[in-house]
């Protein structure tokens, strides 16, 4: 007889941060408040730059040309209304699935590039996670195989054990699958809708609307 050999089972997940566990909608809005533009403007525009393939710091240049981010952040700081985000910015689905997966018996991280500041706002939020890795804090950052090998490692598991979850298609889906890790893309937030890859997210384990159903997904997954 023939043997079926059965995929191995999710070991560990990885979450992203930005428009997977933070709503990042607010964010942006915050931004908007502050460089005189209305939300619902900034906002048209972010969508416009990325399906142009820009960032944000484009969306930045195109409201206030010479744009310097630390500037702004250093000043928005002194007018209390400093960059960041708190418990009010997270989706509320965010808990719930880190703590179903953690009741799994699941390695669970949150990875993402992020500032050296957003280290201490991910510990505020008090998330059911085994570790929270900071692009800045480690020196490394998405799309880079390192960053993807470094959640790896912290796992203490191969690559094809990890899932990792993430609402773009550029940083998140390509690079990880690339590296051997099973991967959840995330339709939501505005690289979620505007990305687009038909054959990378064909290779996807999942493909979500929200993270309400992971634990179950990831439960079934791993019954066999």
């Amino acid at each position: 007889m023939n043997e079926v050999l059965t995929p191995p089972r999710i070991q560990a997940v990885f979450f992203d941060i930005g428009e997977t566990l933070v709503n990042e909608a607010e964010i942006y809005g915050r931004w908007a408040d502050w460089l005189g533009v209305p939300r619902h403007t900034f906002l048209s525009k972010l969508g416009a730059v990325l399906a142009q393939g820009g960032d944000h710091m484009d969306l930045f240049e195109y409201f206030r040309p010479g744009f310097d981010l630390a500037d702004e952040e250093r000043r928005r700081a002194e007018a209390g209304v400093p960059n960041g985000f708190g418990p009010d910015d997270l989706y509320p689905d965010a808990r719930a699935c880190l703590s179903g997966l953690r009741d799994q018996g699941l390695y669970v991280g949150i990875a993402g590039n992020q500032p050296v500041e957003a280290a201490a706002q991910m510990a505020a939020l008090g998330l059911d996670a085994d570790v929270v890795g900071i692009s800045e804090v480690w020196g490394i950052s998405k799309p880079s195989y390192e960053f993807f090998e470094r959640c790896a490692q912290l796992a203490d598991t191969l690559p094809d054990r990890v899932l990792y979850v993430g609402d773009r298609i550029d940083n998140d889906v390509r690079p990880a699958l690339e590296y051997g890790m099973r991967v959840a893309f995330l339709r939501r937030g505005p690289w979620g809708h505007i990305q687009e890859d038909d054959d990378a997210l064909s290779k996807c384990l999942f493909v979500l609307d929200d993270l309400v159903g992971l634990p179950k997904l990831v439960a079934e997954y791993n019954a066999p």
